[in-house]
């Protein structure tokens, strides 16, 4: 079965969908056995190069010096150029992880869902996803073969949302990165959060958790927030200029992958107080480390996190206090959480997550044999 991925969204600084695109790549060309896809990854961009030396053994290129906003305009209004012109091959499968299809002549189409928030927050998101997703993404979903989501909890949106059969959708999650125990004391150095710096992260919220809790807690350690801002988070920056939060609150915007891992093993505690999440990549980053967890008790947190963290009400200040200072004054529920968290992780595997897109795989060329 020949598969051909869509890779642009991981050429560069990759988190979010790259993270999910690149280490499914890598698993899926680790794999062996019978049905074993031959993988296909295909970028075009007019800056970024895809560099086959980044890759996985057997992992095959395809890069095409065209802008992505100008490919992606075409293939979102005119379905064109299909991927069979552009590459000049015949692939099986063709994935596209975003919630729009990718144009293919003969192929089997998979698009990914990771959220609905361009539905829901459209305003929050870029230009281009503004002016497509929300148009295009149900129509895309149906003409789909087979759809991906990371999560049950957006596999019952979807399904709600779009008014697709529930057995159209795979889910087909994160898995915890390749990390070690960390090596530091569990007291940490730092409370982090890990994220887009915006609303539906419920960053204002965090921020006026801290601020509380600073004010009943001197000596709580620094606020480090990891990730860019969102369109329109300004206002919520311009807040740790200000007292109570200014000097006590860093924002570091992206940072490569050792020093991410450096940040979580430094940390005391990961706070991930989203309204709403389609899966919630930090807290099972953080749960791999060892790191208490306290996350929101809304979206797909619930299931990644279970009763291994603190589950509370995001849009409740005092809870998310309470929250946080309980692990900061007890050092015996941070050790229970830390262990918690490490053996809740290992159920959650790039290996596995590789196998069940496989399936999907299989299953759309089934479908699109019938017709379907």
């Amino acid at each position: 079965m020949r598969v051909l991925i869509d890779y642009r969204s991981a050429l560069r600084n990759p988190s979010g969908v790259g993270l999910w695109v690149s280490k499914l790549v890598e698993a899926l060309a680790e794999a062996s056995g019978p049905g074993t896809p031959d993988v296909t990854v295909f970028s075009s961009s007019w800056k970024d190069r895809l560099s086959p030396r980044l890759l996985p053994t057997g992992v095959t290129t395809i890069d095409r010096r065209v802008p992505v906003r100008v490919l992606n305009w075409l293939w979102h209004r005119y379905e064109w150029p299909t991927v069979e012109a552009l590459t000049q091959q015949e692939f099986d499968v063709v994935h596209s992880p975003t919630p729009l299809l990718i144009p293919s002549r003969r192929a089997a189409k998979v698009v990914t869902i990771h959220d609905l928030d361009f539905l829901t927050h459209p305003a929050h998101t870029t230009r281009e996803i503004r002016r497509d997703y929300p148009s295009l993404a149900r129509a895309h979903a149906h003409r789909a073969h087979a759809v991906v989501v990371p999560s049950h909890y957006t596999a019952d949106r979807v399904a709600k949302r779009f008014g697709l059969p529930r057995d159209r959708i795979t889910v087909c999650p994160n898995g915890r990165p390749d990390w070690p125990d960390r090596t530091r004391p569990t007291a940490g150095r730092h409370l982090l959060f890990v994220g887009t710096i915006g609303r539906r992260k419920n960053v204002d919220g965090l921020l006026s958790a801290y601020a509380a809790l600073r004010a009943a807690r001197a000596n709580t350690p620094p606020l480090v927030l990891v990730g860019r801002p969102d369109t329109g988070a300004n206002v919520t920056l311009e807040r740790l200029q200000r007292s109570p939060l200014a000097g006590h609150v860093n924002v570091t915007g992206y940072v490569d992958t050792p020093r991410l891992r450096a940040l979580y093993e430094e940390a005391v505690m990961v706070v991930m107080p989203s309204l709403d999440e389609g899966f919630g990549i930090p807290a099972l980053e953080g749960m791999t480390t060892g790191v208490p967890v306290v996350a929101a008790d809304r979206g797909a947190l619930p299931e990644v996190v279970g009763d291994a963290g603190i589950l509370v009400d995001p849009s409740n200040i005092a809870a998310l206090t309470d929250a946080m200072r309980r692990i900061l004054d007890d050092e015996s529920l941070r050790r229970r959480l830390s262990i918690a968290g490490r053996e809740r992780s290992a159920r959650f595997t790039w290996r596995s997550s590789a196998a069940t897109l496989n399936e999907a795989y299989t299953r759309a060329l089934v479908s699109r044999n019938r017709g379907s």
